[in-house]
């Protein structure tokens, strides 16, 4: 009996001393994988620890990216993310790649994070489209899944658009215009041109051949809500509406094309003359919208139109607490154009009765790409891959995932077999779980009211006296930004509603007043021949000195009260300018979360 216990106890022991053993020998393999990895930190590399993280991230990973060999899927909305190598000068820092695109629609955000007590983690933010490309990814290719599927629809009597959104300097204007050898920009391995290739390869098919349709091209900018024709010199243009709700772009250029090589001419002319300026993330940022367009004609009526946009560096959109006006300005606009954009392309995809196009310039001249059953649109979201661009890369996916809101589940992110569990993929670092992230409208929304209680105060009466002076009340353009800011109370804080409305109303003051200057000014002419005739009646001997004194009285009588009247408007346009830059000061970019 004695023997049988002391055998179990033995045995209780080796058990122990395994365990012992086992414990003993993992200690030392984690203090020499330890000194490895201290013998291997580069003291050069600020971010070292984040980079060890997201590599072992990664090695957890099973790699299954966008070939060739994938289908391309039919969309009447197509939103795609696409991801740019580190440049020269992030890799001169040292700046850390931190996205990762594991599969052909998944793109997944390593976004550095410092606890409390500084312990430094990754917090792993995920984003599922419609096609996710990364950094080894062609143009050519690019094209293939996005705007090539789109070439037929102007060919079938519709309407296409693509869009390239996202920071300055994350390959919108290398996507639509080309590939880029230091300064000088390759345009036939652009958007632009692999589109116009494309078309006239479908001009030469026999069911269209024989349709006789005639291809032009227009190439235009949208610069702080004012449109300038690339084509003509940068000529400044109008943008009316006429009685039938067709938007008209007066005096926009039409040139037409016979071959690829006309657009490239076209697209090289535009270019050399598109505005820009620097951002603190760009030293030669697009600061406009650039809108080049395809047109298709049958006997001088459209038959199809394919809308390419490379848009203005979104970052420039947060300009509008700026210290300078005109930044002020552009910053409102792009904003209010990028917010516009969303909205329209939110109402195409789910056959909203209304779309807000009046809200903005851009998706005024666009409104007939909104509307229509034979409307299509992508959308080309590039953004940085560097450590130091990532607020502004997930303010891009954000933007891109609430065009065509995607769900986003664990097993979307195809991890390896063999790399670690779901549920722990690696023990070094802390990473959050790959759950949907929260809908910030039902988050952060409050009560809709708030928006109206955010007019309150000096700023609503000033800006009653300017509307009661001009008559500017309810308009169709206000009416839509109005909807527009309720549609995003999350992003539109009150005073930033406010302040877009002084914006609003501060381009419409100065179109008005422009229009009654150039109008003086042409009357200016007019009694200055009257007066002419007047002096010369003078000079003769016998002169009817009371038709002289009642016509003279006359001329000055109509001098004064237009003039009067100019200069009313201009001194309320005077006081709309106080009023936007007070505006400017209260701008509270997002609104609080509710209590």
């Amino acid at each position: 009996m004695c023997v049988c216990v002391s055998r179990r106890k033995s045995h209780c022991v080796k058990e122990v001393e395994k365990l012992q053993e086992k414990r003993e020998r993992r200690r030392l393999q984690q203090q020499e994988l330890r000194e490895k990895r201290a013998q291997e930190v580069d003291a050069t590399m600020p971010n070292y620890e984040i980079m060890c993280m997201i590599r072992d991230f990664r090695a957890s990973l099973d790699y299954r990216p966008l070939t060739t060999a994938d289908l391309i899927e039919e969309h009447r909305i197509c939103v795609c993310v696409r991801k740019r190598p580190l440049n020269k000068k992030e890799l001169t820092v040292k700046d850390l790649d931190v996205i990762t695109i594991p599969s052909k629609d998944v793109v997944m955000v390593h976004e550095p994070k410092q606890k409390v007590d500084l312990t430094r983690y990754l917090e792993n933010q995920t984003f599922r489209f419609d096609y996710a490309f990364d950094d080894s990814t062609t143009n050519e290719m690019v094209y293939r899944f996005t705007a090539r599927p789109l070439v037929e629809t102007i060919f079938e009597r519709g309407m296409a658009t693509c869009f390239a959104y996202g920071q300055t300097g994350s390959g919108k204007t290398h996507t639509m215009g080309g590939d880029f050898s230091g300064k000088n920009q390759d345009c036939s391995k652009g958007i632009y041109a692999l589109a116009a290739r494309d078309v006239f390869l479908m001009l030469k098919k026999p069911n269209y051949k024989k349709l006789e349709l005639q291809v032009f091209a227009t190439f235009f900018e949208i610069y702080s809500g004012k449109v300038f024709d690339l084509l003509n010199r940068k000529a400044k243009l109008r943008v009316l509406e006429d009685g039938k709700q067709q938007v008209q772009v007066v005096g926009l250029q039409e040139r037409e094309v016979r071959c690829t090589e006309d657009v490239l001419k076209l697209i090289e002319v535009g270019n050399s003359c598109r505005t820009s300026g620097q951002t603190s993330a760009n030293a030669h940022s697009s600061r406009s919208h650039a809108v080049f367009q395809i047109i298709v004609r049958r006997r001088g009526k459209m038959h199809g139109k394919f809308s390419l946009i490379d848009l203005a560096g979104n970052e420039r959109g947060a300009d509008t607490s700026s210290a300078d006006r005109q930044t002020r300005l552009e910053g409102a606009e792009i904003n209010k154009s990028l917010l516009a954009l969303k909205e329209c392309i939110r109402a195409l995809g789910r056959n909203k009765p209304h779309t807000p196009f009046r809200a903005s310039k851009l998706t005024q001249v666009l409104r007939d790409s909104f509307i229509g059953e034979n409307s299509r649109t992508c959308m080309i979201a590039t953004i940085s891959p560097g450590m130091a661009s990532c607020e502004n890369t997930l303010n891009t996916l954000r933007y891109a995932n609430r065009v065509k809101e995607f769900g986003i589940s664990p097993s979307d992110i195809p991890f390896s077999q063999t790399g670690g569990s779901r549920a722990e993929v690696s023990p070094t670092y802390e990473e959050e779980d790959f759950t949907p992230l929260p809908n910030r409208m039902e988050e952060m929304a409050g009560d809709p009211g708030m928006v109206l209680e955010g007019h309150g105060g000096p700023s609503l009466s000033q800006l009653e006296v300017l509307e009661a002076q001009w008559a500017m009340g309810s308009s169709p353009q206000r009416d839509d930004l109005k909807l527009l800011c309720e549609q995003n109370e999350e992003e539109v804080s009150p005073q930033l509603f406010t302040f877009h409305e002084c914006v609003s109303q501060l381009v419409e003051m100065e179109e008005q007043v422009l229009e009654d200057h150039r109008a003086v000014f042409q009357e200016s002419i007019r009694w200055l021949e009257d007066e002419k005739v007047l002096l010369e009646m003078t000079e003769e001997v016998d002169y009817d000195v009371d038709s002289y004194g009642t016509q003279l009285e006359q001329i000055l009588d109509q001098k004064i009260e237009i003039l009067t009247e100019l200069r009313d408007k201009v001194k309320s346009f005077r006081s709309a300018l106080q009023e936007e830059e007070q505006a400017s000061k209260q701008i509270n970019p997002k609104r609080p979360r509710p209590l």
